[in-house]
């Protein structure tokens, strides 16, 4: 293996222990109970979690060589998620069943996974190999982001409300001043988004490619919690005009009044710290597609294209409120100029649909069914959020939920035409 091999080969086993370690680091306070429960069906078991970002690396990885052998080729079935062109998996909402394995027997699937994995990389120096270990890196990421939404619905629904995390260090200190609101204006004519080829990317984030933006301007900083209440106490979920008509129906079926884990007296949220009180210059929060359209055309704006968004955001630097600060919890803008905010935080709900670009070309094999299957009923999500690992993000990103979607850490920033 030549030098420049071993350093790729030792860089890839140095990050895949890390990230790997990252996300066993997200659950160590967590008991066996808090990790089997399933709060709804969009949600899965911590356990789940823990188990399936190693089959993908058992089957992807691994399962390249025709002479590997699995433990039990049962979990095959228990944790695949939804590719079905390898083979049928475990209904999606009864992930919670899944009472055996035991968590003990998946920590020690992750241990000895993780031990092949390294021991291939310390003898394999395939450019594929790296690839794929990078793709269930990237793929892992996503997950340790589904644990801290997907733990905090579930504590949500537990009427003792407990805590995640100590309350005193968790949260950022609260501003005292809210950042004035203001539009700066975007580019327009042709411009170029979609991956530029240099770096990690996924199948859907290309290829790049020209689009034509007219003249529109983007909001300086997110909505904030002050801005959604006074939409909520003006009585914005009553008003139909307001909201698209699905979005109205979803408000009616599902009694809707304020955001997702803001409680009754509309002066406390459920976070990852408990309950807390609502500061009201942090960024809104747990807001579907329908909440921050209708939010959008109350405010006499409307929500950025994700054409507006990538064009803006391309050239920032990657800095803002990640999961690597381990506050979990949205924070206010700081006063340093220009667009803030368009990276951590919240993830930003945009006008476009997820669908794909011109000349999407759709990973070979079964891992083509990791994001192009999904380009139906879906919207396009931008910027990361103070659950997204800080390296997972970039401008090019397109993170999608469906419109009813709210117990991810999702706000917006609002967009207008000029």
């Amino acid at each position: 293996m030549s030098s420049e091999i071993f350093l790729v080969s030792s860089k890839a086993a140095v990050r895949f222990s890390r990230i790997r370690a990252k996300t066993l680091g997200l659950v160590a306070g967590l008991s066996a109970e808090d990790l089997l429960v399933q709060s709804m069906p969009d949600a899965s078991p911590g356990k789940w979690h823990l188990a399936h970002t190693t089959w993908f690396f058992e089957h992807f990885v691994l399962g390249r060589d025709p002479t590997y052998k699995t433990r039990d080729p049962a979990w095959h079935f228990l944790f695949n998620s939804y590719y079905q062109s390898i083979g049928p998996m475990h209904a999606r909402p009864q992930r919670g069943l899944i009472s055996r394995p035991s968590l003990a027997e998946v920590f020690d699937y992750r241990e000895r996974i993780d031990t092949a994995v390294n021991e291939l990389l310390s003898r394999d120096d395939d450019p594929e190999l790296a690839e794929l270990i990078e793709l269930g890196l990237q793929h892992e990421q996503q997950h340790q982001e589904l644990l801290l939404t997907d733990i905090k619905h579930a504590l949500s629904c537990n009427p003792l409300l407990p805590a995640y995390q100590d309350r005193k260090a968790a949260l950022p200190p609260a501003s005292a001043s809210l950042m004035p609101l203001r539009f700066i204006s975007g580019k327009e004519g042709i411009v170029e988004i979609g991956h530029r080829g240099e770096g990690f990317a996924f199948d859907s984030e290309t290829p790049r490619h020209r689009t034509l933006l007219q003249p529109h301007a983007l909001a300086n900083r997110l909505v904030t919690n002050a801005e959604y209440l006074a939409f909520v106490r003006e009585g914005g979920y009553r008003e139909p005009g307001l909201w698209l008509s699905d979005g109205w129906v979803t408000v009616q079926r599902e009694g809707w009044e304020r955001p997702a884990y803001w409680q009754d007296d509309l002066a406390s949220e459920f976070t990852l710290a408990g309950v807390q009180e609502i500061r009201l210059n942090d960024p809104v929060s747990h807001v579907s597609y329908f909440e921050a359209e209708a939010f959008a055309r109350w405010a006499g704006a409307r929500l950025p294209t994700e054409a507006e968004w990538e064009s803006a955001a391309q050239g920032l630097p990657i800095k803002g409120n990640f999961q690597d600060d381990q506050r979990f919890h949205p924070a206010a803008a700081s006063d340093d100029g220009g667009l803030l905010q368009m990276y951590g935080d919240v993830w930003e709900w945009t006008a476009s649909p997820y669908i794909s670009y011109p000349g999407f070309q759709p990973l070979p094999g079964s891992l083509g069914e990791y994001n192009g299957k999904f380009m139906s009923g879906q919207w396009i999500l931008r910027g990361g959020s103070c659950a997204t690992p800080r390296d997972h993000i970039r401008a090019s990103y397109r993170n999608f939920f469906p419109p009813h979607a709210r117990w991810q850490f999702a706000g917006l920033r609002l967009g207008q035409d000029q």
